[in-house]
């Protein structure tokens, strides 16, 4: 950052701000450097260099008394609001679909992100119940890739999850996810009385009709 004029580190500032502003998905470090590079023809700059820039543009929008800021989600960056902003980002969206996962989808989505990467034949095994549609429509919102091929008999495709996974729910990395002791643990309070009792229901049900999750209505 150092090898940069006063100019040229302006410049640099209003290329990552354009950059992430105008990508609907996350741009890394790593994307940011290779852009400026190829069009200005410089070499000076480290990836490593670009947090130190984003810092700078965080703490000029702070002292501007902005609602923007750079946050790092991912594994790269994209434009987010300060929090006190949320209620009201909240409310002007208040009468848009929101998308929403499914049971299935979501007992599907957990399994992959705490095993993967994994077959189908073992998210099955895990669920008992056929989860071709979930895991079809996981691939479909981009929640879920494909990571290659598994050394089992019939070498079946083994999936994981995306970077729109951890974009999705606000991770930076898979390291972000809770654990599952802590998940258990959070069960275990008496104030989640009344969601332990309906996820106890809803096991029940679907031990009754293990199908009954797998239709295209999931969907609506």
């Amino acid at each position: 950052m150092n090898l940069f004029s006063e100019i040229e580190a302006q410049l640099f500032i209003q290329v990552i701000e354009a950059l992430v502003f105008a990508s609907d998905e996350v741009v890394t470090a790593q994307r940011i450097v290779a852009v400026f590079e190829t069009v200005s023809g410089k070499e000076s700059i480290s990836v490593e260099g670009v947090a130190d820039f984003v810092a700078q543009i965080n703490q000029r929008n702070e002292v501007a008394g902005t609602a923007l800021r750079i946050e790092l989600w991912g594994g790269g960056y994209r434009m987010a609001t300060v929090p006190q902003i949320a209620p009201y980002l909240s409310e002007y969206f208040a009468t848009r679909e929101v998308r929403r996962l499914s049971r299935s989808l979501m007992e599907t989505l957990a399994i992959i992100a705490y095993r993967q990467p994994v077959t189908t034949p073992e998210i099955e095994f895990i669920r008992g119940v056929s989860s071709s549609y979930a895991l079809k429509r996981l691939l479909e919102m981009n929640l879920v890739e494909v990571a290659g091929r598994s050394e089992a008999v019939g070498n079946p495709l083994l999936y994981k999850t995306s970077v729109e996974f951890l974009s999705h729910f606000g991770l930076n990395e898979l390291g972000d996810l809770p654990k599952l002791r802590e998940i258990e643990e959070l069960l275990m309070d008496p104030a989640f009385d009344k969601e332990r009792g309906e996820l106890m229901m809803l096991e029940q049900l679907e031990s009754i009709n293990p199908q009954s999750d797998e239709t295209p209505q999931e969907n609506s």
